[in-house]
Protein backbone atom coordinates (compact mmCIF):
# COMPACT_ATOMS: atom_id res chain seq x y z
CA UNK A 1 0.00 0.00 0.00
CA UNK A 2 1.14 3.81 -0.86
CA UNK A 3 0.82 4.77 2.77
CA UNK A 4 2.99 2.34 4.19
CA UNK A 5 5.51 2.58 1.57
CA UNK A 6 5.60 6.26 1.85
CA UNK A 7 6.34 5.50 5.47
CA UNK A 8 9.03 3.15 4.64
CA UNK A 9 10.74 5.65 2.87
CA UNK A 10 10.72 7.80 6.05
CA UNK A 11 12.33 5.70 8.49
CA UNK A 12 15.17 5.25 5.49
CA UNK A 13 15.60 8.84 5.16
CA UNK A 14 15.53 9.18 9.02
CA UNK A 15 17.98 6.45 10.16
CA UNK A 16 20.46 6.10 7.35
CA UNK A 17 21.14 9.98 7.02
CA UNK A 18 21.65 10.48 10.47
CA UNK A 19 18.49 12.23 11.09
CA UNK A 20 17.73 9.83 13.87
CA UNK A 21 18.92 6.89 14.33
CA UNK A 22 17.03 3.51 14.83
CA UNK A 23 16.90 3.44 19.13
CA UNK A 24 15.68 6.76 19.02
CA UNK A 25 12.51 5.69 16.97
CA UNK A 26 12.22 2.74 19.74
CA UNK A 27 11.91 5.71 22.22
CA UNK A 28 8.62 6.61 20.38
CA UNK A 29 7.16 3.51 20.30
CA UNK A 30 8.31 2.38 24.12
CA UNK A 31 8.19 5.05 26.14
CA UNK A 32 5.53 7.34 27.54
CA UNK A 33 7.62 8.59 30.51
CA UNK A 34 10.07 10.06 28.32
CA UNK A 35 7.47 11.76 26.34
CA UNK A 36 7.37 16.01 26.50
CA UNK A 37 4.45 17.40 28.13
CA UNK A 38 2.27 19.61 25.68
CA UNK A 39 1.82 23.31 26.93
CA UNK A 40 -0.99 24.00 29.26
CA UNK A 41 -4.42 24.85 28.23
CA UNK A 42 -5.45 28.21 29.47
CA UNK A 43 -8.79 28.02 31.00
CA UNK A 44 -8.81 24.49 30.47
CA UNK A 45 -12.76 22.53 30.45
CA UNK A 46 -13.31 20.03 32.63
CA UNK A 47 -13.16 16.60 31.06
CA UNK A 48 -14.50 13.16 31.19
CA UNK A 49 -12.62 9.92 29.24
CA UNK A 50 -13.69 6.54 29.12
CA UNK A 51 -12.50 3.55 26.75
CA UNK A 52 -15.10 2.59 24.39
CA UNK A 53 -15.80 0.32 21.82
CA UNK A 54 -17.04 1.07 18.13
CA UNK A 55 -18.78 -1.89 16.18
CA UNK A 56 -18.05 -1.17 12.22
CA UNK A 57 -18.53 -3.78 9.01
CA UNK A 58 -15.30 -5.30 9.84
CA UNK A 59 -15.10 -5.67 13.75
CA UNK A 60 -15.32 -3.45 16.71
CA UNK A 61 -13.00 -0.83 16.88
CA UNK A 62 -11.13 0.17 20.53
CA UNK A 63 -11.19 3.97 21.09
CA UNK A 64 -10.14 6.57 23.28
CA UNK A 65 -13.32 8.82 24.10
CA UNK A 66 -12.90 12.21 25.72
CA UNK A 67 -15.11 15.13 26.13
CA UNK A 68 -16.19 18.20 28.27
CA UNK A 69 -17.69 16.95 31.25
CA UNK A 70 -21.25 18.96 30.33
CA UNK A 71 -22.75 20.21 27.15
CA UNK A 72 -22.75 19.49 23.40
CA UNK A 73 -19.74 19.94 21.60
CA UNK A 74 -18.72 19.40 18.37
CA UNK A 75 -16.90 15.70 17.44
CA UNK A 76 -13.47 15.85 16.16
CA UNK A 77 -12.25 12.33 15.27
CA UNK A 78 -8.38 11.48 15.33
CA UNK A 79 -6.33 9.33 13.12
CA UNK A 80 -2.88 8.41 14.40
CA UNK A 81 0.47 7.73 12.89
CA UNK A 82 1.98 4.06 12.65
CA UNK A 83 2.72 4.09 16.50
CA UNK A 84 -1.19 3.84 16.99
CA UNK A 85 -3.34 4.58 19.75
CA UNK A 86 -1.17 5.64 22.61
CA UNK A 87 -0.29 7.59 26.01
CA UNK A 88 0.93 10.42 23.39
CA UNK A 89 -2.27 10.62 21.17
CA UNK A 90 -4.81 9.67 24.41
CA UNK A 91 -2.44 13.36 25.66
CA UNK A 92 -3.68 15.13 22.50
CA UNK A 93 -7.40 14.07 22.09
CA UNK A 94 -7.53 15.25 26.20
CA UNK A 95 -5.87 18.27 25.51
CA UNK A 96 -8.48 18.93 22.50
CA UNK A 97 -11.21 18.37 24.48
CA UNK A 98 -10.33 20.62 27.43
CA UNK A 99 -10.84 23.18 24.66
CA UNK A 100 -14.47 22.36 23.94
CA UNK A 101 -14.33 19.64 21.44
CA UNK A 102 -15.86 16.02 22.01
CA UNK A 103 -12.67 13.93 20.73
CA UNK A 104 -12.06 10.30 19.17
CA UNK A 105 -9.13 9.33 18.74
CA UNK A 106 -9.17 5.67 17.64
CA UNK A 107 -7.17 2.65 16.71
CA UNK A 108 -6.85 2.23 13.07
CA UNK A 109 -5.54 -1.23 13.31
CA UNK A 110 -7.94 -2.91 15.55
CA UNK A 111 -8.68 -5.46 12.65
CA UNK A 112 -5.04 -7.41 13.99
CA UNK A 113 -4.94 -5.93 17.78
CA UNK A 114 -6.60 -3.87 20.59
CA UNK A 115 -4.10 -0.85 21.28
CA UNK A 116 -1.46 -0.70 22.07
CA UNK A 117 0.87 -2.29 19.34
CA UNK A 118 2.85 -4.91 20.45
CA UNK A 119 6.76 -4.69 21.29
CA UNK A 120 9.19 -3.22 23.31
CA UNK A 121 11.39 -1.14 21.05
CA UNK A 122 10.97 0.40 17.42
CA UNK A 123 11.95 -2.52 15.41
CA UNK A 124 8.91 -4.84 17.35
CA UNK A 125 6.82 -1.89 16.72
CA UNK A 126 7.74 -1.61 12.89
CA UNK A 127 7.17 -5.16 12.69
CA UNK A 128 3.46 -5.19 14.39
CA UNK A 129 2.76 -1.77 12.85
CA UNK A 130 3.59 -2.25 9.27
CA UNK A 131 1.85 -5.90 9.56
CA UNK A 132 -1.44 -4.09 10.41
CA UNK A 133 -1.03 -1.84 8.08
CA UNK A 134 -1.52 -4.25 5.19
CA UNK A 135 -5.22 -4.67 6.29
CA UNK A 136 -6.36 -0.72 5.58
CA UNK A 137 -6.92 0.39 2.35
CA UNK A 138 -8.91 3.03 0.78
CA UNK A 139 -11.98 1.19 1.31
CA UNK A 140 -11.72 0.54 5.11
CA UNK A 141 -10.88 4.15 5.43
CA UNK A 142 -14.13 5.22 3.99
CA UNK A 143 -16.41 2.38 5.64
CA UNK A 144 -14.18 3.10 9.19
CA UNK A 145 -14.59 6.75 8.87
CA UNK A 146 -18.86 6.41 8.13
CA UNK A 147 -18.69 4.30 11.55
CA UNK A 148 -17.01 6.40 13.81
CA UNK A 149 -19.24 9.65 12.48
CA UNK A 150 -22.30 7.47 13.18
CA UNK A 151 -21.34 6.64 16.10
CA UNK A 152 -20.55 10.02 17.18
CA UNK A 153 -23.94 11.58 16.43
CA UNK A 154 -25.24 9.02 19.07
CA UNK A 155 -23.48 10.57 22.07
CA UNK A 156 -25.17 12.63 24.22
CA UNK A 157 -21.54 15.33 24.57
CA UNK A 158 -21.47 15.62 20.40
CA UNK A 159 -23.55 18.38 18.85
CA UNK A 160 -25.62 17.52 16.11
CA UNK A 161 -25.92 20.79 14.97
CA UNK A 162 -22.42 21.83 14.36
CA UNK A 163 -20.13 20.07 12.31
CA UNK A 164 -17.14 17.69 13.03
CA UNK A 165 -13.78 17.68 12.73
CA UNK A 166 -11.52 14.90 11.80
CA UNK A 167 -7.00 15.12 12.39
CA UNK A 168 -4.57 12.79 11.09
CA UNK A 169 -0.92 11.56 11.24
CA UNK A 170 1.46 10.22 9.01
CA UNK A 171 -0.53 7.80 7.37
CA UNK A 172 -3.64 9.72 9.22
CA UNK A 173 -3.11 12.15 6.30
CA UNK A 174 -5.13 10.07 3.55
CA UNK A 175 -7.56 8.53 6.35
CA UNK A 176 -8.29 12.35 6.96
CA UNK A 177 -8.89 13.03 3.79
CA UNK A 178 -10.84 10.61 2.93
CA UNK A 179 -12.84 10.90 5.70
CA UNK A 180 -13.64 14.16 4.78
CA UNK A 181 -14.97 13.30 1.25
CA UNK A 182 -17.02 10.51 2.48
CA UNK A 183 -19.24 12.45 5.00
CA UNK A 184 -20.76 15.63 4.64
CA UNK A 185 -20.69 15.98 8.80
CA UNK A 186 -17.09 16.73 8.65
CA UNK A 187 -16.49 20.41 8.22
CA UNK A 188 -12.73 20.78 9.25
CA UNK A 189 -9.83 18.42 8.21
CA UNK A 190 -6.50 18.62 9.17
CA UNK A 191 -3.24 16.52 8.41
CA UNK A 192 0.14 16.89 9.73
CA UNK A 193 3.32 15.42 8.01
CA UNK A 194 0.88 13.53 5.93
CA UNK A 195 1.50 10.16 4.44
CA UNK A 196 1.40 10.37 0.43
CA UNK A 197 -1.90 12.67 -0.40
CA UNK A 198 -1.31 13.06 -4.24
CA UNK A 199 -0.46 9.49 -6.08
CA UNK A 200 -1.07 7.81 -9.65
CA UNK A 201 -3.36 5.23 -8.27
CA UNK A 202 -6.47 5.21 -9.05
CA UNK A 203 -7.73 5.71 -5.39
CA UNK A 204 -5.58 8.04 -4.71
CA UNK A 205 -6.63 10.36 -1.27
CA UNK A 206 -6.77 13.44 -3.43
CA UNK A 207 -9.49 12.25 -5.31
CA UNK A 208 -12.16 12.33 -2.65
CA UNK A 209 -11.69 16.05 -2.27
CA UNK A 210 -13.93 17.78 -4.48
CA UNK A 211 -16.41 15.48 -2.94
CA UNK A 212 -15.97 17.28 0.82
CA UNK A 213 -17.34 20.02 2.35
CA UNK A 214 -14.95 20.60 4.56
CA UNK A 215 -12.12 23.68 5.35
CA UNK A 216 -8.39 22.21 5.13
CA UNK A 217 -5.27 22.56 7.09
CA UNK A 218 -2.62 20.83 4.97
CA UNK A 219 0.47 21.07 7.35
CA UNK A 220 4.11 19.47 5.34
CA UNK A 221 7.13 18.50 6.74
CA UNK A 222 10.27 19.65 5.35
CA UNK A 223 11.42 16.41 4.06
CA UNK A 224 8.41 15.35 2.96
CA UNK A 225 8.01 18.63 0.75
CA UNK A 226 11.46 17.27 -0.64
CA UNK A 227 10.25 13.65 -1.90
CA UNK A 228 7.23 15.33 -3.10
CA UNK A 229 7.69 19.02 -4.04
CA UNK A 230 4.64 19.36 -6.44
CA UNK A 231 1.99 18.09 -3.90
CA UNK A 232 1.58 20.94 -2.39
CA UNK A 233 1.07 23.28 -5.72
CA UNK A 234 -1.34 20.06 -7.11
CA UNK A 235 -3.66 20.27 -3.97
CA UNK A 236 -3.86 24.18 -3.90
CA UNK A 237 -4.84 23.85 -7.19
CA UNK A 238 -7.31 21.14 -6.49
CA UNK A 239 -8.87 23.03 -3.70
CA UNK A 240 -9.54 26.50 -5.49
CA UNK A 241 -10.81 24.11 -8.23
CA UNK A 242 -13.25 22.62 -6.05
CA UNK A 243 -14.42 26.22 -4.20
CA UNK A 244 -12.87 24.70 -0.91
CA UNK A 245 -11.11 26.57 1.95
CA UNK A 246 -7.88 25.47 2.10
CA UNK A 247 -4.27 26.04 3.91
CA UNK A 248 -1.33 24.12 2.54
CA UNK A 249 2.33 24.87 4.48
CA UNK A 250 5.31 23.42 4.64
CA UNK A 251 6.51 23.71 8.23
CA UNK A 252 10.33 23.88 9.43
CA UNK A 253 10.41 20.61 10.98
CA UNK A 254 10.73 17.11 10.41
CA UNK A 255 8.43 14.10 9.71
CA UNK A 256 7.01 12.93 12.60
CA UNK A 257 7.28 16.58 14.49
CA UNK A 258 4.14 17.19 16.03
CA UNK A 259 3.25 14.09 18.43
CA UNK A 260 5.07 14.55 22.06
CA UNK A 261 6.98 11.11 22.23
CA UNK A 262 8.35 11.51 18.54
CA UNK A 263 11.92 12.19 18.48
CA UNK A 264 11.57 14.80 16.36
CA UNK A 265 9.09 16.24 18.20
CA UNK A 266 9.20 20.19 17.45
CA UNK A 267 7.59 22.33 20.26
CA UNK A 268 7.28 25.68 17.99
CA UNK A 269 6.36 24.00 14.90
CA UNK A 270 4.05 21.80 16.55
CA UNK A 271 2.33 24.51 18.29
CA UNK A 272 2.08 26.84 15.28
CA UNK A 273 0.21 24.15 13.21
CA UNK A 274 -1.95 23.48 16.59
CA UNK A 275 -3.14 26.91 16.35
CA UNK A 276 -3.46 26.92 13.07
CA UNK A 277 -6.23 23.65 13.24
CA UNK A 278 -7.73 25.52 16.05
CA UNK A 279 -8.31 28.62 14.32
CA UNK A 280 -9.93 26.73 10.91
CA UNK A 281 -11.74 24.00 13.22
CA UNK A 282 -13.36 27.79 15.25
CA UNK A 283 -14.69 28.32 12.06
CA UNK A 284 -15.64 25.81 10.04
CA UNK A 285 -17.40 23.52 12.97
CA UNK A 286 -19.49 26.85 14.03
Amino acid sequence: MCDQDHFEDDVKDYTERGMVTRRQFGTMAAGAGLMAILPAVVNAQAVAEEEVNIKTPDGVCDAYFVHPSSGQHPAVIIWPDIAGLRPAKRQMGKRLAQLGYSVLVVNPFYRTAKAPLPGADFNEMMKGGFAAVKALNATTHVTDARAFVAWLDTQANVSKTRGMGTMGYCMGGPMVVRTAGASDRIRGAATFHSGALVTQAADSPHLVIPNSKAAFLIATAENDDKQRPMEKDQLKELFAKSKLTAEVDVYAAAHGWCPPDSPVYNEKEAERAWSRMLAIFGKALA
